[in-house]
């Protein structure tokens, strides 16, 4: 697989260096709140998850929000339109004017093999890269670019096309909440934990479902002085600072208990009124998703 850009024509992208570029005392909250078959999106119809999801999705409860994960660079050109409007479409005061009556939760992760071209994105990562390749894999691409909008881990779009997110969006298939609750504990100034227990509300069977917890961060403004976007001033929202596996549960029923934890190492600067958790439910093999939520960062 390759690594190609939209936002620099007519220069052969470098793949970086070839490889994969890709306690005591503590406050206590509660809340309600990757190995790959390549060949996993052919006759996805008879997927053992997706009957399984699809028979959870003709019962009562309604349908949660739908996952849209966008890979982006402050290194390339094209990515700041998407920036801003996934930031957009991840204000809930958007959906009227974009006439989008489909809930949405929004991730986005910065990838850093574009920082060669002059301009380190601060934010990015070698592990979203590796996300993202991943995601080309299961989705049968020959290559990955910025940006990239992945919707419910099953399509994938040019970040900057909109009519093409939103496309991709109102057609995704959408899950039931979790009946799983979180309890969020602060062990430390400069550490976070998130215990999740309850049931999944659809039953996983004949494959692994991982559970995930990202934390992500808004409201970022940045004076790019350098590289493809010398000169402007880049605003981030929504931005993955830190991505963890709860557990991986196989074979168990929608009422079976399961139960993980995640531990997140805080950053400098981290502020509880710019952040946001989420939780997810992903096909350990397909990538697809199952379920996503936001949980609520208490005041602690």
């Amino acid at each position: 697989m390759v690594i190609r850009s939209c936002c620099c024509f007519g220069r052969k992208p470098r793949a970086s260096d070839g490889s994969d570029a890709a306690g005591n005392g503590a406050k206590v909250h509660t809340t309600n709140g990757l190995d790959l078959n390549p060949n996993s999106k052919e006759g996805a119809a008879s997927n053992v998850g997706d009957i399984n999801a699809a028979k959870s999705r003709t019962k009562g409860p309604t349908p949660g929000p739908v996952l849209v994960e966008l890979f982006t660079s402050q290194g390339c050109t094209t990515s700041p339109t998407a920036d801003l409007f996934i930031s957009k479409l991840g204000q809930g005061d958007s959906a009227q004017e974009l006439e989008l009556d489909v809930p949405v939760i929004i991730l986005a992760y910065h990838v850093e093999y574009w920082d060669y071209l002059g301009w380190k994105d601060p934010f990015a990562s070698s592990l979203w890269t590796v996300r993202q390749k991943a995601y080309g894999q299961s989705l049968q691409q020959d290559s990955i670019y910025t940006p990239q909008v992945v919707v419910q881990g099953r399509s994938q779009c040019l970040g900057s096309d909109a009519d093409s997110v939103l496309s991709l969006i109102r057609s995704a298939p959408r899950f039931p909440s979790s009946e799983i609750k979180t309890t969020i504990a602060r062990p430390s100034e400069s550490s976070m934990e998130v215990s999740l227990s309850g049931p999944l509300r659809f039953k996983v069977e004949g494959y692994s479902l991982d559970i995930l917890v990202a934390l992500y961060e808004n409201g970022h403004v940045t004076d790019c002085t350098k590289g493809e976007n010398k000169g402007r001033v880049l605003t981030n929202d929504f931005v993955v600072r830190c991505l963890e596996k709860a557990c991986t549960v196989k074979d168990v029923s929608a009422r079976k208990t399961v139960t993980g934890k995640v531990t997140f190492n805080l950053w400098e600067g981290y502020s509880r009124s710019k952040c946001g958790l989420v939780m997810f439910f992903q096909n350990a093999s397909t990538l697809e998703i199952q379920g996503a939520q936001s949980l609520a960062l208490p005041e602690i």
